[in-house]
């Protein structure tokens, strides 16, 4: 994949809460198995006030959440009830079907607080596309660190830089929050088929390339430098890429509707009707939760 830079537009995602969406992209479908990417606040919500993300369904995608700031109370069919804090990772993987909601906890909602994050949903593999669903919480402690002269590099999921994180990827993954200061710089290496870094807050160069909070840049087959203009934190995202199935393209590797992901459109449309209906058969309902999302 050569060098391709994506902008960030911004959505609203409900009550003010703003997200800065880099993937899907028509430049991009996917980098790796990375098939969604938003950058999510930072939002400072008022005492009484916090996120609300009603119950929805997935199917054919593993979710990461990964926070910088605040917390969210995870929610999901299988009767996982988790927190998520700065530097944890939830990763659940939708397979056939699950439903989930994300909401403040309630001490930070009485409270106030701020909310900044990355949220990304990763395609499975063809094999794995209808496999059970899962849910696995990994705390920030257990996550790999690397640390560097003016570098300190977190490896989220997958391997990076000789260290493998213990969340249970389906295909082979990069994903590293990492944190650059003024003047540092550290080189990505090839150890991937495809790459990209996304700033956060900050400013660095890639191979002498600016890039500002809210670029992405999909980095071309060959070791990239960055050199860090100021104190940036910034995210590397990639992997295999996509194995692809008769209805799909490298440039299309898979369909995506909603909050649906498969290889097939047949498939999405069911999850659709299923939806739709609510059929608790293919997507059973969230203890303790009563609202749902529809389908829009």
């Amino acid at each position: 994949m050569a060098s391709i830079r994506l902008a960030s537009h911004t959505k609203d995602l409900g009550d003010g809460f703003m997200v800065r969406r880099l993937l899907p992209a028509l430049a991009a479908r996917a980098v790796g198995p990375f098939v969604f990417f938003d950058h999510m606040g930072p939002t400072e919500f008022a005492p009484g006030l916090g996120l609300d993300v009603r119950p929805h369904p997935h199917i054919g995608l593993a979710t990461v959440t990964y926070l910088f700031e605040g917390a969210i109370t995870h929610r999901d069919s299988l009767g996982t009830v988790r927190d998520i804090r700065p530097g944890d990772v939830n990763w659940m993987v939708a397979g056939r079907g699950i439903v989930h909601s994300e909401r403040s906890p309630q001490a930070e909602r009485a409270a106030g607080h701020r909310l900044h994050g990355i949220q990304t949903w990763l395609a499975l593999p063809l094999a794995d596309e209808d496999t059970l669903p899962d849910f696995v919480h990994v705390p920030a402690e257990s996550l790999p660190e690397i640390r560097a002269t003016g570098v300190h590099l977190r490896v989220i999921a997958g391997d990076a830089f000789g260290q493998t994180s213990p969340v249970p990827v389906c295909t082979r993954t990069l994903y590293v929050a990492g944190e650059i200061d003024t003047a540092a710089h550290m080189e990505v290496p090839l150890e991937h088929e495809e790459r990209a870094v996304y700033v956060v807050s900050g400013s660095l160069t890639a191979d002498g390339e600016p890039l500002n909070p809210g670029d992405m840049l999909v980095l071309p087959p060959r070791p990239v430098r960055l050199r860090a203009l100021e104190a940036t934190r910034f995210m590397l995202v990639g992997g295999d890429a996509l194995d692809l199935g008769p209805e799909n393209t490298a440039d299309h590797p898979r369909h995506m509707r909603w909050n649906f992901v498969s290889s097939r459109q047949e498939r999405i449309e069911e999850a659709v009707q299923a939806w739709s209906r609510q059929d608790a058969a293919a997507f059973p309902p969230v203890p303790g939760e009563t609202e749902f999302i529809p389908y829009p």
